[in-house]
């Protein structure tokens, strides 16, 4: 049985944030083969929010934050799902958990291929696509007044 949980940056336990760091790294490091530094400063944050899903271990199956932007917009980002739990719909639960009731405006640089995905959340392209560590991504911005 799959669990949502949600923790503000400073709440995390050292076993939390090194599952999230180790799901983080397993998919966007080592399987999209993207030399990055991944551990950026942000995830202990007050203001950051962590959200994932796990099946009752210390794993963590999906998972997403939501950082405040300078000028007030929320950026949602790190997005991921293990490669093992792929297909079951945790990113589109995770989107709805961290936009439920939430004020304001929203942001983030999709993956062009999971467009789709932030399209049924309210967000649209907003310029260019561009290239992020090889992988084409596009922002999206999802309006203040979107429920």
């Amino acid at each position: 049985m799959s669990t949502l949980h949600s923790a503000a940056g400073p709440d995390l336990t050292a076993a939390q944030l090194y599952a999230i760091l180790r799901l983080r790294c397993d998919v966007f490091v080592v399987e999209q083969e993207c030399a990055y530094p991944e551990v950026d400063g942000r995830d202990l944050v007050p203001g950051t929010r962590h959200l994932w899903i796990s099946d009752g271990s210390d794993s963590v199956d999906a998972y997403l934050r939501v950082l405040a932007e300078p000028g007030g917009a929320g950026r949602i980002g790190r997005v991921v799902t293990a490669k093992s739990a792929r297909g079951r719909g945790l990113a589109g639960e995770l989107m709805a958990a961290a936009l439920d009731g939430a004020p304001g405006e929203f942001v983030l640089d999709a993956q062009t291929y999971a467009q789709g995905l932030y399209a049924r959340f309210g967000f649209v392209a907003d310029g260019e696509e561009f290239l992020d560590d090889g992988i084409p991504h596009i922002t999206m911005r999802r309006p203040a007044e979107v429920r």
